[in-house]
């Protein structure tokens, strides 16, 4: 393997890594009624928008025309305010663990779609893999045997989590290509921006009625953590590795999270190591590797990298 293709698959077990502390610590901040589920994506598009900016000022400029401007209005869409809004949104009505089990079908909604849209062949490895780890993945999930956190409406929290692997899988697919074109800042910047654009306007009332003054420094630690940990750095992470894998394969490293969860809750002691778990990763990073060597991610060519307009 290349250190180009290792630098990818290791800034996505980075962000899965990040992203699977992240269902705990949004049931944090959400716990006391303070901070609502929309006021919690606010924090985080606005607050990833205003770094990533600022990180652009230290990186060389770009010039990105009107039309794809409009292209990263419609990324910004679809990979970050649908998937995140939906996401806490969901794991606000829903317990952390039945959400970690819906996210275990977003490799499969990849493969398909990256098969209808992509026209990447569906080989047996792929397959395989795919099936493999979501078998991993429910193994850890449904043998948890930490307590069950209380859940408003969980099926309606479901729904609504499944809607955001949708949103990202669909996200990963259509701009796995045209991302190729612009460094990972300016990506990001024009994405959450745009993403910021739609969701302050629907928001804004919120803003003014919560009762700031009630929201604890405990909740304002876990705001920070989620905006510049689980969204800044996450998704320079996740950049990395969507700009150097195959959509799928970026996918499979969604299976990463439920082995942390699984993972800190054994170091907490919420939880007891077993062979059925540490057969449980085994199958999960065998369904990774079975996706990564599949034939058909070699014969599927990526479009070549447009060199971007520097200003």
């Amino acid at each position: 393997m290349s250190d180009f293709k290792l630098k990818g698959h290791l800034s996505a077990l980075c962000a899965n890594t990040i992203w699977g502390l992240m269902a705990p610590v949004v049931k944090l901040v959400l716990a006391s009624g303070a901070v609502a589920p929309l006021l919690l994506v606010d924090f985080r598009m606005v607050g990833a928008a205003v770094l990533f900016w600022l990180t652009s000022l230290f990186t060389p400029r770009e010039h990105v025309p009107w039309v794809d401007k409009l292209r990263l209005f419609g990324a910004g869409l679809l990979g970050i305010c649908l998937n995140q809004g939906c996401f806490i949104v969901g794991v606000s009505l829903t317990s952390p663990g039945e959400a970690s089990l819906v996210t275990t079908t977003m490799p499969m909604w990849v493969m398909l779609l990256a098969w209808i849209i992509l026209r990447e062949p569906i080989s047996l490895k792929k397959a395989g893999g795919i099936l493999l780890g979501a078998a991993g993945a429910l193994i850890l999930v449904l043998g948890s045997d930490t307590p069950a956190s209380q859940a408003s409406n969980p099926a309606l929290g479901d729904i609504i989590v499944l809607m955001a692997q949708l949103s990202y899988a669909l996200y990963l697919t259509l701009y796995r290509n045209f991302i190729r074109r612009y460094s990972l800042v300016t990506l990001m910047k024009w994405m959450f921006l745009g993403a910021t654009v739609v969701t302050l306007p629907l928001t804004s009332p919120l803003i003014l009625s919560t009762p700031w003054a009630e929201v604890s420094s405990l909740e304002w630690a876990g705001i920070a953590a989620t905006v510049i940990g689980a969204t800044y750095i996450a998704y320079i992470c996740m950049m990395i590795g969507q700009k150097m894998l195959r959509p799928t394969i970026v996918g499979m490293y969604n299976y990463v999270q439920p082995i942390l969860a699984s993972a800190v809750a054994i170091a907490l002691g919420l939880e007891t190591f077993t062979l059925i778990k540490g057969a449980a990763v085994l199958l999960i990073f065998s369904g990774v590797w079975l996706v990564t060597v599949s034939r058909s991610l070699a014969t599927d060519k990526a479009a070549p990298a447009t060199p971007p307009d520097r200003r």
